[in-house]
């Protein structure tokens, strides 16, 4: 079974095969470098149960990721594997038992941390964590792993159907979670019970503001960040220890900041909240997304974009500064709910969302007959057709397309046209 020493070069250099093989350990026996064909590689350990020889059952411990461990600590835990071994104990038998023990909470954290936040965009990252911690965790995590149900994740997705969209994301998250454990063992494999799950139609909700709501919305961010919002306050709760004066809600200036960037670049939610001013070039005025959801992105600022970060005061690390900004452990702010819930409330615009804000520039650009590739390019499309659901608001050129052709038909039919520019239809047939 001795072969190579396995080291950083070796784990870098062995390739995927049609089939999986194994690089076994000169130094450490039983100890080797697993490759699969999707080029996933994990360090293992095999073994002999029991007196050992060539009678007894061979065994595999996967010790973990190449991401993981480096090749000299894998060696060690191999070596700790062995020296048990060598005293009559089975570590595959007792990491099964563990294994079969999972709970959903313990294999999400590793989906987490040894999956997404590896092999995922940041953005992406971000998301399957809200989801995570907000839909699976408090239905499921205490659950074991092993013993969820198809019927409770439906029920899960029966649950959230007034947010059909997020209900089919959560699923998904779920089937991708479960494909991740079944993969790395970390329990009994079977069928994926989030498969089976029938995924709700999502009507594609585009949720456009008209000049005067768009003037109700500037408004509202001015009074929330200045005097306050006041309190709308629920009549059904209980609200007699509440003092009666100065019940207003004000959000800071980088909350406001945050809002009239989503506004005023079509920028997703979280490229602003992650936004660092390492990556604002207000010279050239130019953002500069090392990790977009579709990757390296540059977001061009226009006049009312960069006015508001030019006026905005660094605290810290990130240009929309949060609870921890300026400290060491310092973190991009999570969220806009609390602030936009009180400003669009106070605007008399309760059924806009945050992400309707990107929506809504791209509306101003393709009804300004900007052409959908110009609409792509500032919204930092990668394919054409994602851009298409904005066509119907694209109407200058076909506006300007059949005024061409009127024009030519009315100069080839040698007529004229009426002072009032209608040419009136006659009654009856034609």
């Amino acid at each position: 079974m001795a072969g190579v020493k396995i080291t950083k070069r070796v784990v870098d250099s062995a390739g995927s095969r049609a089939t999986r093989y194994t690089i076994f350990d000169s130094e450490v026996k039983g100890f080797g470098l697993r490759v699969y064909p999707s080029g996933l590689k994990s360090y293992v350990f095999e073994y002999r149960a029991g007196e050992g020889g060539r009678s007894a059952a061979k065994k595999r411990v996967t010790i973990g990721s190449t991401t993981e461990f480096t090749p000299d600590e894998a060696r060690k835990r191999a070596d700790k594997l062995r020296a048990s071994v060598k005293v009559g104990e089975d570590p595959q038998g007792d990491k099964a038992k563990a294994r079969a023990a999972v709970t959903v909470e313990e294999l999400a954290k590793d989906f987490l941390k040894e999956h997404v936040k590896v092999k995922r965009a940041q953005n992406t990252a971000s998301a399957y964590e809200d989801i995570i911690e907000n839909h699976v965790i408090p239905r499921l995590g205490k659950l074991k792993a092993k013993d969820v149900s198809t019927s409770q994740i439906a029920k899960l997705h029966y649950d959230m159907r007034d947010t059909p969209s997020m209900a089919n994301k959560t699923t998904a998250v779920i089937s991708s979670m479960f494909s991740f454990g079944f993969k790395m063992g970390l329990m009994p494999k079977r069928e994926n019970p989030a498969n089976d799950v029938e995924k709700y139609e999502e009507e594609g909700v585009e949720r456009y503001l008209s000049t005067a709501e768009l003037e109700r919305l500037g408004a509202a961010i001015h009074i929330a960040e200045t005097e306050g919002i006041p309190w709308a306050i629920d009549p059904e709760k209980k609200t007699k220890h509440l003092r009666k004066e100065n019940r207003v809600t004000i959000i800071s200036q980088h909350a406001a900041a945050a809002l009239r960037l989503l506004i005023f670049t079509g920028a997703r939610l979280r490229e602003i909240l992650h936004l660092e001013w390492q990556h604002v070039d207000l010279e050239r005025g130019l953002l500069f997304l090392p990790d977009s959801k579709t990757g390296k992105k540059t977001i061009v600022l226009n006049a009312p974009a960069m006015d508001v970060l030019a006026n905005l005061p660094p605290i810290g690390r990130y240009v929309i500064a949060g609870e921890s900004a300026g400290t060491e452990d310092e973190k991009p702010r999570a969220d806009l709910k609390r602030p936009w819930q009180a400003v669009r409330r106070h605007a008399g615009l309760n059924d806009v969302r945050v992400h309707d804000l990107r929506h809504n520039f791209a509306s101003f650009g393709a009804g300004g007959g900007m052409g959908l590739p110009i609409i792509g390019k500032l919204l930092g499309h990668t394919q054409a057709a994602t851009t298409q659901r904005y066509a119907h608001l694209d109407a200058d050129p076909v506006r300007r397309a059949s005024e061409a052709i009127g024009t030519q038909i009315l100069d080839a039919m040698g007529g004229r046209l009426r002072k009032s520019n209608v040419v009136p239809m006659k009654k009856g047939g034609g």
